[in-house]
């Protein structure tokens, strides 16, 4: 096999391995937001790449690739025809891919889906291509881009890729804002639990063995440069993960999950613009900075009330913008640029790559907001995306919806359906158990309650009798005092004629006697 074969073949396990990225963010994502809209960040990110392939292979990569416009587009078709060729164009399609999937976590939860097929149209077809044009335009032979004419240098990406979906990602955000919930009144943050944080951790470990290929294979060559960016690459994700547990520590007693998958994660993205150039020492350094950077502007976007789901513009804009200076900090001088020069053209890349991607992407949305809202309603939001955008009923979407249903129609007889085998089923057979004990509860309460009214109707009549009784004792008393009374008038007569009698015929003499 000769030496041109094994390249192909390097690229091509290369791509491999950052197809098997976007799996990892779908773990990731998903595990990180909330079972509602699992299904909808699967969709999400399986048709993205799908698109973007698309109209990556439609035009995009001759906007990135063909013959150079004066530096800033590619119009002429790039030429597939030698397997060199078709591999650096599925090899730079999956970094398309990557581009608009980092999109996806930024947003999640409350995003229409055809809104973000459209974003994902646009950043594809236009703004991630028209760019990385400016960067990377000579690499398949064609006149450099004006950039990359400049003296800019970003080796696998940290400004061109992931710099990109994080600037978007930041533009939609500030038009669709936070999650409802996401923020209390006073402003204070409140936390939204992922539904299953060892799934992100897999995500992240699988991002991880993909950023081999992102890195290694941008080399397009399988020489002697390769181990060491891969050696970088590696310690630079150790490093970042390390930087952001010790800030963990420092700020308080605990480390938190997703301060490791932050800190590992922006490492990563840091070294992706000089793992090249730079030795395993100071990307010890460069990993380290990523991870710093990432934790502390996380906590900035918090007090700002930008609602990231999973920390993508920490990560992949905030750190892809410091590999991206890196490279002129720590990277080796060819002899045409002073340091101060390059870190100056550094500066100016990142800037007019912010500008150019924040901007346009802002201005087309805000401008398609005003014409239809870009996120789901409230009642949408709080049943889920898996339910409201694509009607998929997932086992713990059943179980909430037999719950609402009790709710909403106050009948509690009958129970939620119940499988023992999984971890849902044992909720709802609990859930079942309450409602069982609910329910007794409320016929004993019932039966109580019935027996209350039965003694209550017994009282009412046994009250109403005795006023009979009583009423008739009042007749006898009224009578009896009337005849007391009439009693004491016939005394009185009587005393009366007696002492009549006794005037008009007196007793006669003793002597008479």
């Amino acid at each position: 096999m000769g030496t041109e074969s094994i390249d192909i073949l390097w690229v091509v396990m290369a791509t491999i391995l950052v197809f098997t990225m976007q799996a990892g963010f779908m773990c990731l994502e998903s595990g990180l937001t909330r079972s509602k809209n699992s299904i909808n960040v699967a969709v999400k990110n399986l048709s993205d790449i799908s698109l973007s392939l698309v109209i990556f292979w439609l035009w995009g990569g001759t906007f990135m690739f063909g013959s150079s416009v004066g530096g800033w587009i590619g119009l002429e078709p790039l030429d597939l025809e030698p397997s060199s060729s078709m591999v650096f164009w599925l090899f730079q399609a999956m970094f398309c891919g990557t581009a608009v999937t980092i999109v996806s976590g930024a947003v999640a939860e409350r995003m229409r889906f055809g809104v973000y097929l459209f974003m994902s149209f646009i950043l594809s077809g236009f703004t991630y291509t028209i760019f990385g044009h400016w960067v990377w335009g000579g690499l398949a032979g064609s006149q450099p881009g004006w950039l990359e004419n400049l003296g800019f240098v970003d080796f696998a990406g940290s400004t061109v890729v992931h710099a990109t979906g994080a600037w978007v990602a930041l533009a939609l955000l500030l038009i669709i804002g936070p999650r409802r919930g996401r923020y209390s009144e006073d402003g204070s943050a409140q936390p939204i639990q992922g539904s299953n944080m060892p799934f992100s951790f897999l995500g992240v470990l699988l991002i991880w063995v993909g950023w081999f290929g992102f890195n290694g294979g941008s080399q397009l060559a399988f020489d002697d440069a390769v181990p060491r960016i891969l050696v970088n690459t590696f310690i630079a994700g150790c490093v970042g993960l390390l930087a952001c547990l010790v800030l963990d520590l420092i700020h308080g007693d605990k480390v938190k999950a997703e301060s490791l998958m932050i800190g590992s994660l922006a490492g990563l993205v840091s070294i992706t613009a000089c793992c090249h150039a730079i030795t395993p020492h100071e990307a010890m350094i460069v990993g380290f900075g990523g991870g710093w950077l990432a934790h502390r502007s996380n906590s900035i976007l918090e007090k700002w009330r930008i609602d990231d789901a999973v920390g993508a513009i920490p990560v992949h804009g905030v750190a892809g913008v410091w590999g991206t200076l890196c490279v002129a900090f720590f990277g080796d001088l060819d002899g045409s640029l002073d340091r101060y020069s390059w870190i100056g053209i550094q500066a100016l890349g990142v800037v007019v790559h912010f500008v150019f991607i924040f901007s346009s992407t802002y201005l087309i949305f805000s401008w398609l907001n005003r014409r239809m809202n870009l996120r789901v309603s409230e009642s949408q939001e709080a049943i889920g995306l898996n339910i409201s955008e694509h009607g998929a009923i997932t086992e713990s979407s059943e179980l909430i919806r037999q719950m609402q249903s009790h709710q909403d129609e106050g009948d509690f007889d009958q129970p939620v359906d119940a499988s023992e085998h999984t971890e849902v089923g044992v909720i709802a057979a609990q859930y079942n158990r309450v409602l069982a004990s609910f329910v007794a509860e409320k016929r004993s309460l019932e039966e109580e309650r019935e027996a209350s009214n039965l003694a209550r109707d017994d009282a009412l009549r046994a009250r109403e009798e005795l006023s009979g009784v009583v009423e008739k004792l009042n007749g006898f008393n009224a009578l009896a005092i009337e005849r007391e009374k009439r009693m004491v008038e016939l005394k009185g007569e009587v005393n009366r004629l007696a002492r009549e009698l006794q005037r008009d015929v007196p007793y006669p003499e003793h002597d008479e006697l």
